[in-house]
């Protein structure tokens, strides 16, 4: 998509991937950028520095959702492009907490389809419209230290699967974004210190995932063989003595 002239939303805006997509759009020269996010300040700061507008937001709320969809409108017009980004991650396998369970799904899921149901509408009646969704390399592959982001992610993909599948007939477009070891606040920050260091050692191209992804396809069990080596590493560097 050609962003000069248009209406762009992006959820989680105020800080990471979000951020640096606002400062992408609005220097490819849209018109309207709206930050979203739940740290209000964050997404002020933001929207000042890419002359668009903040606006507070729990995207777990599907009226938060609707009231970002309808302010954008109020202030610039239809929106072209929504960017259903918001996230978090939280450490832990099956014995993760239902509370943790449920809050990773509403954000990393439920938001989206949320989203969906807010500014798909508008989109349908004009015949055009592009959804870009934050899924992550987990969602095509899985997440060494953290079921729940894993799982949710799967979910994202697929539910940006279906809205290509079911609307692209209609003129809408969908994309998944899945970079894979990203360094943002939530790479870094404490609920993924066990994972951290290897996320951040291991960044990697798009080209790159997309390779891991075929060899997943080609061979799912020796994929999986290749990830218990890599989960065993990771829990080999993190009893290390000393660290």
């Amino acid at each position: 998509m050609k962003l000069q002239d248009k209406v762009v939303v992006v959820t989680g805006g105020g800080n990471g991937i979000g951020r640096a997509l606002c400062r992408r759009f609005a220097a490819e020269g849209a018109r309207g950028v709206v930050v979203a996010d739940l740290e209000a300040e964050a997404a002020a700061v933001v929207a000042s520095e890419v002359a668009g507008i903040a606006v507070p937001a729990d995207v777990r709320k599907e009226e938060d959702l609707a009231r970002v969809v309808a302010r954008a409108t109020q202030v610039y017009g239809p929106i072209d492009l929504f960017c259903s980004n918001a996230g978090i991650s939280v450490a832990g396998g099956e014995e993760t907490s239902d509370d943790d369970w449920q809050r990773t799904w509403e954000i990393n899921v439920r938001a989206h389809i949320y989203a969906a149901r807010a500014v798909l509408p508008g989109m349908l009646a004009r015949g055009q419209g592009y959804l870009l969704q934050t899924a992550s390399a987990a969602g095509l592959l899985t997440q060494i230290g953290s079921a729940s982001y894993a799982v949710t992610k799967h979910a994202a993909v697929a539910f940006a699967e279906w809205l290509a599948m079911a609307h692209g007939d209609a003129g809408i477009k969908v994309s998944c974004l899945c970079p894979q070891g990203v360094r943002t606040r939530m790479l870094m920050g404490e609920e993924m210190s066990s994972t951290r260091n290897f996320l951040f050692e291991g960044s990697v191209s798009p080209e790159d995932v997309a390779e891991y992804f075929r060899r997943k396809a080609d061979d799912y069990d020796r994929w999986l063989r290749g990830m218990r080596r890599l989960q065993t590493r990771v829990n080999a560097g993190n009893s290390a003595p000393g660290e």
